[in-house]
């Protein structure tokens, strides 16, 4: 079942899709996680989240974990159909507790509140691709598979 889990094509334009999607949300997790990109770290993010934006610990744990972890997860290729998963279940959560009520677009202008979940539905197109068709080329999975 595990090698199920891994299979995948030999598709460059999936792993292209893949590498990039993992490259894309890397910054926001070493934000969370590290302080890099001027964000706030760890225990300034674990603050936000359970303090500001009332989630529970284990969720806002995950919210770190998904955004750093999977990103490099993503990158290399492994798990990427659990990965996939993980972030459709986490940007769902993201559209439906803080980006809902600002409307579609982001906020170039500055007019709005807040920002749109524009940003949002890209990432979920992205990684229903990658739930479907699997890591692509280039990827751990592929390798574990093929064995």
């Amino acid at each position: 079942m595990f090698k199920k889990l891994l299979s995948t094509n030999s598709n460059t334009g999936i792993a292209v899709v893949r590498i990039l999607l993992g490259v894309a949300l890397f910054p926001h997790g070493a934000q969370k996680l590290l302080g890099w990109f001027g964000g706030y770290g760890f225990t300034g993010t674990m603050g936000f989240l359970t303090g500001t934006a009332h989630l529970p610990y284990i969720i806002a744990l995950l919210v770190i974990i998904i955004e750093f972890f999977g990103a490099l997860l993503l990158i290399a290729g492994f798990a990427t159909r659990f990965v996939a998963l993980a972030v459709i279940i986490q940007f769902i959560g993201i559209i439906l507790t803080s980006h809902l009520q600002n409307g579609f677009f982001m906020n170039w202008s500055g007019a709005q509140a807040g920002e749109g979940f524009e940003y949002h539905i890209l990432v979920l197109a992205i990684a229903l691709a990658l739930l479907i068709n699997g890591a692509g080329n280039w990827s751990v999975d592929k390798a574990i598979a093929k064995d």
